[in-house]
């Protein structure tokens, strides 16, 4: 008879003893295996989030000089507008001195020392004397304004070539930041695809899934705490929150809008807000006033921005591609404060957004028209 071992009040014969230790190593092995991946992706995603930071600045720096390109061209336009203007005055001018001229012509027949020593015609001649004066006075005064003209036009020609040449150089710094670009996201897909080989299991995933949701509910109490004493310190009054505002707060961004807020995400996991598919590059627009609460990169968000609304009430903003704003900034309604992007590991650009009052989150479907 096969002697018997007690396991929680069951007694155990050896055959059951030898399936249970089997088990048990198994067990223990995939423990050891689900370390393993995840050890492997802590040290792969420290090389994401650096890939994915230089991203970042590439993207900002390509913002700004989209935006120095678009001002640039506003300005040329503006100015190639006076240049019509000023042609167009310059050529009135040109027809008044003309016809001023034909008349000096005319007027320039009479013999003035005949007129001198003919004291019959004394009268006429100081009359054209005084039409003289007027005339000269008036072809000057012409004279004169013409000469401001065509200086006005030559400063606002040389401006336009220095337009130009700025909007040629912009022109050629928006190229090499594009190319950079592409080459950073390149190599960020490579990190990629060896975090997905590295975690290959369900329940390494469903662990990676957790900890990055802990992550996130770590960051967002910190940065809430110390927002709080900022205030107290400060004595700023408290912000009206969004309790008044359901159903009518901003898009965050354009896009479709998948509804995932609740839905079982992995095991035990569900969503805590909603994807929005949008283009790279697209801008991230604060759903109402606050403040900027948290602004930096979070392992399985990437780029996340927080804005404090007030009363317990916060909005998050992730896998941004670029963040516009900084901790304690204030920000408007419908105000740009990232730009969309796939960061966080996405394989494909979109806005991840959640609505969140006193750490609970929200339905964001319910709230924003």
């Amino acid at each position: 008879m096969l002697p018997l071992v007690t396991v929680s009040g069951f007694a155990l014969a050896q055959d059951d003893q030898d399936a249970l230790k089997d088990i048990q190593r198994e067990i223990k092995q995939k423990q050891q295996k689900i370390e393993q991946q995840l050890r492997q992706a802590r040290e792969l995603e420290q090389r994401l989030k650096k890939a994915e930071l230089e991203i970042a600045e590439t993207a900002k720096q390509l913002n700004r000089t989209q935006g120095q390109i678009a001002q640039n061209q506003d300005e040329k336009k503006s100015l190639e507008k006076k240049q019509r203007a000023l042609i167009k005055q310059l050529k009135q001018q040109e027809g008044i001195l003309a016809k001023q001229i034909r008349s000096a012509y005319m007027t320039g027949n009479h013999d003035y020392a005949k007129m001198i020593f003919n004291q019959e015609n004394a009268g006429r001649f100081e009359r054209v004397i005084t039409y003289y004066k007027y005339l000269n006075a008036a072809r000057q005064s012409e004279i004169e304004t013409f000469r401001d003209t065509v200086a006005s036009l030559k400063e606002v020609e040389a401006n336009i070539a220095q337009k130009l040449d700025q909007l040629n150089k912009l022109l050629e710094s928006q190229t090499e930041q594009k190319s950079k670009l592409a080459l950073q996201q390149s190599e960020r897909k490579g990190t990629l695809n060896q975090i997905e080989k590295a975690i290959d299991s369900e329940a390494a995933k469903i662990e990676q899934l957790q900890i990055n949701e802990q992550a996130l509910i770590k960051a967002l109490e910190a940065a809430a705490l110390a927002a709080q004493k900022a205030r107290e310190a400060k004595a700023i009054p408290e912000m009206k929150g969004l309790a008044s505002l359901k159903g009518r707060l901003l898009r965050p961004t354009s896009g479709r809008v998948q509804r995932l807020y609740g839905k079982r995400r992995q095991g035990q996991v569900r969503w805590k807000g909603v994807l929005i598919n949008s283009q790279a590059g697209n801008s991230v627009k604060s759903i109402h006033d606050g403040k900027v609460l948290y602004a930096d990169w979070l392992r399985g968000f990437g780029l996340v921005t927080v804005i404090d609304h007030g009363r317990g009430y916060m909005s998050l903003y992730g896998h941004n591609q670029a963040l516009l704003k900084q901790v304690g900034d204030s920000v408007q309604a419908g105000e740009t404060i990232a730009l969309v992007g796939q960061s966080g590991g996405q394989s494909a650009p979109n806005l991840y957004f959640e609505i969140r009052h006193k750490g609970k989150a929200l339905n964001p479907s319910a709230w924003v028209k």
